[in-house]
């Protein structure tokens, strides 16, 4: 709960959203409120090589741009870091980075992955999972929840719907955590690239071992279905995996570790959760809003926009949706910087809009969810040990560390003490 300067709105022509160490260092509320009020649409001007871009941060606004295939695609990268280094290497192959006929065609395979009935396997087992990790921090007393806790959690449940050896996995959160973020500000691009490549590679050769197998994974789906008689290319095998591997991981792990920091931020909605008194699914609803795993959403413009009766945005102009920004409209959210477990309505954006609405939303929704119920069964109360540190990246927005020490419930304990007893 370390305060961070604020930055005001009278700095933002001398600022650089697309700057990493903004969103690691600084607090951007107020500025974010100036430009929903008074500049909805804002070009921030180039910045050295670094082309100038559009920022939206209304809620409406990001629906609109969401919603508009006609005049805005995905396929020149769908974040500022892609957008504005020439394009996305894997459009037309991963999802994310995909439209028209194709995107349909690869998400339809894909559905089959998160249906009713994997969904439910997976929540079970998260149960588990959760109480697993949570009995061993509170044993140790002293842990770092975003790695002890936060980086298992989702990191199993994709895991598990790819059929990941369990011996891999380890190895792939060090790679994932470092695929799209650094814990550092002066962080080499390098390590970036070397991480992405590291995980393509790893899923090509996963996916060269599945061709033809009968196992009910995705990575056998996407291995073994075929579009208009074909299979899909290594590149597009490669891709997805790597798309779900990535989405999979990062949006739980950053909203797991952000649900605590706001828990212990904000005691009284922490104590209505232990009474019982939230609905856990309203709770996980607003742990995402209020969280923001992912700051930003990108697309680019394929022909000119008419905002306000105006031509504003113009064919070839990089594009910005703030989710973070839109997720405290206040036209859409009541006192939206108040953390409230049992908002509703809750129309955020965290998992996206549209055609690209987020495919594993339900399981990221689930793993918050398993994360809050044991914490309103197991712990008793948390203490913060030592300062949070933030990850460096434009486009998500989490913690690599938060170190915590948990309390059980004693009454919990009791409980389970009679049950064993009886047994």
């Amino acid at each position: 709960m370390t305060a961070r300067p604020m930055v005001s709105p009278d700095d933002l022509e001398n600022i650089d959203l697309a700057d990493p160490r903004l969103h690691a260092e600084f607090e951007l509320d107020e500025v974010w409120r100036y430009l929903r009020a008074e500049k909805p649409f804002y070009w921030q001007t180039e910045r050295g090589s670094q082309p100038g871009f559009w920022v939206i941060t209304r809620h409406e606004d990001a629906v609109a741009v969401y919603k508009d295939k006609d005049h805005f695609t995905t396929e020149h990268g769908n974040a500022l870091g892609t957008l504005l280094n020439g394009g996305d290497s894997a459009a037309g192959s991963m999802l994310a980075v995909t439209d028209g006929i194709r995107h349909t065609q690869i998400r339809n395979i894909l559905m089959k992955a998160f249906s009713p009935r994997m969904l439910h396997d997976i929540g079970e087992s998260l149960r588990i999972t959760v109480d697993g990790l949570l009995a061993d921090a509170i044993e140790n007393d002293d842990c770092d929840f975003a790695k002890d806790v936060s980086g298992n959690v989702p990191l199993g449940a994709i895991c598990d719907l790819l059929a990941v050896p369990r011996s891999d996995r380890k190895y792939l959160l060090s790679l994932t955590a470092h695929a799209w973020s650094s814990d550092y500000a002066d962080a080499p691009p390098e390590d970036s690239w070397a991480a992405k490549n590291e995980i393509l590679l790893y899923f090509s050769d996963l996916a060269s071992t599945r061709r033809s197998s009968e196992h009910n994974d995705v990575i056998s789906l996407l291995a073994n279905s075929q579009i208009d008689g074909e299979n899909l290319s290594d590149a597009e095998l490669m891709a997805n995996c790597y798309g779900l591997m990535i989405g999979g991981d990062e949006t739980g792990r950053h909203a797991i570790t952000g649900s605590v920091l706001a828990l212990m931020e904000h005691p009284d909605q922490w104590q209505a959760l232990k009474r019982g008194e939230v609905d856990i699914s309203a709770a996980a609803d607003e742990v995402l809003r209020w969280t923001v795993p992912s700051l930003h959403g990108g697309r680019m413009t394929t022909g000119d926009v008419v905002v306000n009766g105006q031509q504003l945005i113009k064919k070839g102009d990089p594009v910005s949706v703030w989710i973070y920004s839109a997720n405290r409209d206040e036209k859409v959210f009541e006192d939206p910087y108040r953390f409230d477990l049992n908002r509703t309505p809750n129309k955020h954006l965290t998992f996206a809009f549209g055609s690209h609405f987020c495919l594993g939303h339900y399981l990221g929704k689930l793993e918050v969810e398993a994360v809050l119920d044991g914490l309103r069964r197991m712990v008793g109360g948390f203490e913060q040990t030592g300062k949070e540190n933030w990850i460096y990246s434009t486009i998500l927005h989490g913690m690599s560390s938060l170190p915590v020490s948990l309390k059980a419930d004693q009454g919990a304990l009791s409980k389970a003490g009679t049950a064993a007893a009886a047994g």
